[in-house]
């Protein structure tokens, strides 16, 4: 434990006594056996459908927890958080549900209906405030404003009462499924997993609990490796709502102790599961809470036969993001690519290139003239998506034999980021 760390191990009465504080406020949400998944991996899967909770995400269950647990003359006072997600809505619907004040600070950048949901939820007892371009920068104010007003913070995972609140998700699960051989969690800044891995290696230690992080927000990851919280320099954000350069300090010891592997998904694959569980399963899950669907791949020789939970931690997904997540899900498939093409200058060139080149299932999604590229004459930045993954080697060879291979940019990562 790093020098100046808070020592916290939590209780299972605690965890109990939020339950008992729960009541009526949050949903008892399904633990459903998923036939699909079940069949893929010849085991029995289940799905804990945190996505159906009372505002799509379980965070609700540590912020009321926390705010229910403050003392009548300081909650009277008014809270504060910052946020941009799904922990804003369990702040707001906690103010509204105990008439209490709550400011929350969000980044100016945060989507119009984000802001329109945290007010819905919070109705007359939340004020939203937009500061900063990112949320450090609204945490940061939102910081500064509690000290300077005596008000009372809300965390969004490293407290003692959100670990408990959370850990309200492994009640629920232990009593569906007693017998569980594997819990899959997604981990974001560890309160969840801190929170359900307490009260489920007590009352049931022959669980292997299985935390999961996106691979570009590695620092739970990083930190149990390192035996010491890790702060990331820089992470990939589209994971949100599991995406933190530094887990909690809190958290963390809890959860080195808890989990019995930690495991990274590639935000691509993400993506892949957002689909499927969309087209194929009808449910509506945000990129943290596909992750621990993401990761099964990874253990489905361990899972075989076995019976396993996966926590779909919450379905606030932005409808305007669909086109990045069918992007990275087919840049992660080796479905789509894209290339510097260097046609030669003749004519038919083009007509060549569509009839000699491409293959007859191969489709150009993106073609743009980029001379800007460099000097030579006729470059194209063109996108090519495949049917399947295994024409893509020989569209790259009949690419070099015919002298139109310019580049690969999908590997090069400083070009794809400028051209597309």
């Amino acid at each position: 434990m790093e020098q100046g760390q808070q020592e916290y191990s939590p209780r299972i009465e605690d965890i109990k006594a939020a339950a008992d504080r729960l009541k009526g406020i949050i949903r008892r949400t399904p633990l459903e056996y998923n036939h699909t998944y079940s069949e893929k991996y010849e085991a029995d899967i289940y799905f804990k459908r945190e996505d159906q909770q009372v505002v799509r995400s379980y965070k609700i269950r540590g912020a009321y927890n926390k705010m229910a647990s403050l003392p009548i003359d300081q909650i009277q006072l008014g809270v504060v958080c910052a946020s941009a997600g799904n922990h804003a809505q369990g702040v707001a619907l906690s103010c509204f549900k105990l008439q209490a004040k709550g400011i929350i600070y969000m980044p100016t950048t945060t989507p119009a209906q984000k802001i329109k949901r945290v007010k819905t939820l919070g109705k007359e007892w939340v004020e939203v405030v937009l500061a900063g371009d990112t949320f450090d920068d609204a945490n940061t104010e939102a910081l500064q404003f509690c000290e300077e007003n005596k008000l009372t913070f809300i965390p969004p995972f490293d407290d003692a009462k959100v670990i408990e609140g959370q850990g309200t998700v492994g009640i629920e699960i232990h009593e569906d499924l007693p017998d569980a051989d594997f819990i899959f969690i997604p981990v974001g800044g560890g309160g969840l997993t801190a929170g359900l891995g307490t009260y489920l290696k007590e009352l049931s230690p022959n669980t292997t609990l299985v935390g999961v992080e996106p691979a570009g927000a590695p620092a739970m990851y990083k930190s149990i490796k390192a035996g010491q919280l890790v702060t990331l320099d820089e992470i990939d954000k589209f994971v949100d709502g599991a995406a933190v350069q530094r887990v909690g300090e809190l958290t963390f010891p809890v959860c080195e102790k808890a989990l019995d592997d930690m495991l990274l998904v590639d935000e691509g694959k993400v993506c892949t599961k957002i689909l499927e569980l969309y087209n194929n399963e009808a449910i509506v899950a945000e990129p943290a809470g596909a992750l621990s669907i993401a990761a099964l791949e990874q253990y489905k020789d361990q899972i075989k036969g076995k019976k396993v939970v996966c926590v779909i931690s919450g379905g606030n997904n932005d409808i305007t993001r669909t086109e990045e997540i069918k992007e990275r899900s087919l840049l992660h498939s080796g479905l789509k690519h894209y290339f510097i093409v260097r046609f030669p200058q003749r004519p038919g060139a083009l007509k060549e290139f569509v009839n000699d080149i491409l293959g007859p299932n191969d489709n150009i999604v993106l073609f743009e003239y980029a001379k800007k590229i460099n000097r030579a004459k006729g470059p194209a930045l063109v996108g090519i998506e495949l049917k399947d993954q295994a024409d893509f080697e020989p569209l790259l060879e009949r690419m070099k034999a015919k002298n139109f291979f310019g580049e690969y940019v999908n590997k090069n990562h400083d070009l794809f980021a400028y051209l597309i």
